[in-house]
């Protein structure tokens, strides 16, 4: 007995030896975690790089286009008689298309646990992926680089993906350019694209010295991102880098895209649409997420942080440029809290419509604007900001899933844009993913189940063009 006792006992322990080395079934294997670094010492040499994303380019952007036109109505249809501040026309129309056999007023008659439940929510109110999610990065419209490399020769144009959205749905470019100070020239930049090249002439006499400055600096490039010399950059030659003016062109936006610092894994980083940054002296709060409490601490933070990486160690390696807080940074934010809002002729000082000037249909959209649309709840006259976060929790209407490279979940908070001069400045939130006013207003009668009717979502849209 004591014989086979001592054979089980040696059994066991070889079936235990094997349970180890092969696995046990019910064993947790450790979970492959990420890290939160871009590589730095890449060893793939820069010539084979941009060869094999040269390659991968096309199919790249067809994955990209073949969301957004999934998605959307991308049509060239401008409203009749309604432009931007230098006459751009204003694309008009809901042009997110809702689920096959839906229609708007069956969507908004739905709770959010049914839009859920049946898979309902439009793919156009999804968050939207960079044109390359997993590579990110800054992105520029084709009209920018090509007048960037007309001007000052610098290249900004990548090799490994372009930018998405079409011409017609982006700012007007080059975009005027009003001071809170010297309202009375009105356009500064006198239709011109402010550069390093005509800054000085452009503005000497116009701004006090500090401010001057201040510009110089917003129109210097910085090598950062894809866009300097080291063998992770995204061009073909070198590159001097970028300027902060490069997306927010003349001190407004032409709708640049990259991708937010705050997240990691890269999946769940979200796409970044420029803001302008007109009206930024009566702002609050900077960064659509980060929720910096002044300007000085967003421009620090870009510049150490790789821009829009929040990566010091990467952007070390391709360049950091840390300005010195007192003067540069001073000057930058001195001149950056000129930058006003377009005119509004339309409006008094509290930001509310004069009657006398106001169309039936604007002031039938104010009413609502400040009434049952409840979108004055976040945005304020006479701004049209609170100067705080919200968080709409848009995920009620979703599940999670991934979408060419991004997963589309929480938003989370986001700060309250002001909607003075909206219309200048399409795409339509945080991540661009509304093309239109129209179809912003459609988004929030959804997602806020304030059931307005047709002409109630017209009237809207009509009240927020003449802000």
């Amino acid at each position: 007995m004591k014989g086979l006792s001592n054979w089980i006992w040696a059994l066991l322990g070889t079936l235990a030896i094997i349970m180890i080395v092969v696995g046990a079934p019910y064993a947790q294997e450790p979970k492959q975690k990420g890290t939160s670094y871009s590589p730095v010492d890449i060893k793939e040499d820069f010539a084979a790089i941009m060869a094999r994303m040269k390659v991968a380019k096309p199919e790249v952007m067809k994955r990209q286009m073949d969301v957004l036109n999934a998605r959307y109505d991308l049509a060239n249809r401008p409203a009749k008689d309604v432009t931007m501040s230098r006459g751009k026309p204003v694309q008009e129309g809901v042009r997110a298309k809702p689920p096959q056999g839906m229609t708007w007023e069956k969507l908004q008659a739905m709770s959010p646990e049914e839009v859920r439940g049946k898979d309902l929510f439009p793919a156009g109110f999804l968050p939207l992926p960079h044109p390359n999610h997993p590579e990110g990065g800054m992105v520029f419209p084709k009209f920018h680089i090509n007048e960037i490399q007309k001007k000052e020769g610098r290249d900004l144009t990548r090799f490994d993906l372009d930018f998405d959205l079409p011409d017609h749905f982006l700012p007007e470019f080059p975009p005027p350019m009003y001071l809170t100070t010297r309202s009375d020239l009105g356009d500064v930049s006198q239709g011109k694209v402010v550069t390093l090249d005509n800054y000085y002439d452009l503005f000497n006499g116009i701004v006090n010295p500090k401010q001057l400055e201040g510009l110089r600096l917003l129109v210097t490039p910085f090598p950062q991102q894809q866009f300097n010399a080291t063998e992770d950059r995204r061009t073909v030659r070198p590159s001097g880098g970028v300027v902060c003016f490069e997306c927010h062109a003349n001190g407004h936006t032409n709708a640049s895209t990259h991708l937010a610092g705050d997240i990691r894994p890269q999946e769940f980083r979200h796409r970044i649409d420029t803001p302008t940054l007109r009206g930024l002296h009566i702002q609050r709060l900077f960064g659509s997420q980060r929720a910096l409490k002044s300007v000085e601490d967003f421009t620090e933070f870009e510049q150490r942080g790789a821009y829009f990486d929040g990566d010091h160690v990467i952007g070390t390696k391709k360049g950091a440029n840390i300005l010195e807080r007192g003067s540069q940074v001073h000057f930058m934010a001195e001149f950056q809290e000129l930058l006003d809002f377009p005119p509004a002729p339309k409006l008094d000082v509290f930001g509310k419509l004069i009657p006398e000037k106001a169309t039936e249909a604007e002031l039938r959209g104010e009413e609502l604007f400040f009434g049952k649309a409840k979108c004055a709840s976040c945005h304020q006259a006479p701004y049209y900001t609170d100067n705080l976060m919200h968080n709409l929790k848009v995920e009620r209407f979703y599940k999670p899933r991934m979408i060419n490279g991004m997963m589309a979940s929480a938003d989370g908070p986001i700060k309250t844009f002001p909607l003075r001069g909206i219309k200048d400045s399409p795409p339509y939130l945080h991540d661009g993913r509304l093309l239109t006013l129209e179809d912003t207003v459609e988004f929030f009668n959804l997602i806020l189940e304030t059931k307005l009717t047709e002409a109630e979502r017209k009237d809207l849209v009509v009240f927020l063009r003449a802000l």
